[in-house]
């Protein structure tokens, strides 16, 4: 059994940057001696055991520097007990609202997991950070991914997401993982804004923490760099050149600082 522990990122409607969305793949046969080390680490740091950990804001007797190693400390134990991070992003400019840039967000996300699963031989869990979205359309949208599963994909009408065992709700405060996926997210949102905002001030640390995600992505070898599974950039067919020039500079300011994404960025369809 494998988990999923999904959040979004970058929500607001911003010309020029990227909405994020992401879940992070846990081996449910670790979970416990993850969220173990995960009490370790608080308890080493003196975290307040109410205290909900988020990327951001951190606890109040925290320097910034004291809260930088706690976040980096909680993503390498991650690395350390295997996690994965699937990522997808689309820029606002494209995408048509936020709500519907999520749920699309969410259908990737879930059936990259379900093909992961595939490889991983075993049913995952899907747990979705709650929202409330214009209409609540969240409820139906998620009960439809149990029952019929993901609709209007390029190759196919439809396609069961067979090795997914159900869709669930999850918070920051209810388990370790809401928060480690948070940090995560929070993380690449702060290195890709970095960059769309041409904010050389914050480089380095962008740069730093890139590095630091990294090893969280899946790789498939023979194949070099990241797995589009792991990371997708959409639309995949990006019409615009304009827009294809945003997308290709940030796919290569991320190689730059490490993180070598397979997917190409084009405009024309290559599936």
């Amino acid at each position: 059994m494998h988990l999923l522990y999904c959040d979004e990122s970058n929500l607001e409607h911003r010309a020029g940057e990227f909405l994020i969305y992401g879940g992070l793949v846990i081996d449910a046969a670790r979970a416990l001696e993850l969220s173990h080390a995960i009490d370790h680490i608080r308890k080493r740091a003196k975290v307040d055991r109410d205290f909900r950990l988020k990327f951001n804001p951190g606890p109040k007797n925290f320097s910034h520097e004291d809260f930088i190693a706690l976040k980096q400390a909680v993503i390498e134990t991650a690395v350390e007990y295997g996690a994965l991070l699937l990522v997808y992003v689309v820029l606002h400019d494209i995408a048509s609202n936020a709500d519907e840039a999520r749920r699309n967000g969410i259908n990737t996300v879930c059936c990259h997991f379900d093909w992961l699963l595939n490889r991983r031989n075993g049913p995952g869990l899907v747990l979705i950070d709650r929202f409330n979205d214009e209409g609540n359309r969240i409820e139906a949208h998620l009960s439809e991914k149990f029952s019929v599963g993901v609709r209007g994909l390029p190759y196919s009408r439809e396609m069961r997401l067979n090795n997914i065992i159900g869709f669930h709700y999850s918070a920051v405060g209810q388990s370790h993982f809401p928060s480690l996926v948070d940090i995560a997210l929070g993380s690449l949102r702060f290195a890709i804004n970095a960059h769309s905002r041409n904010e050389e001030n914050y480089m380095e640390t962008a740069r730093k923490l890139i590095s630091i995600l990294t090893p969280l992505f899946y790789r498939e070898p023979p194949a070099p760099g990241i797995s589009e599974l792991s990371f997708q950039f959409s639309p995949k067919v990006i019409r615009s050149e304009r827009y294809r020039e945003k997308y290709q500079a940030l796919k290569d300011f991320l190689a730059s600082a490490g993180m070598d994404t397979q997917q190409p960025i084009t405009d024309r369809r290559m599936y």
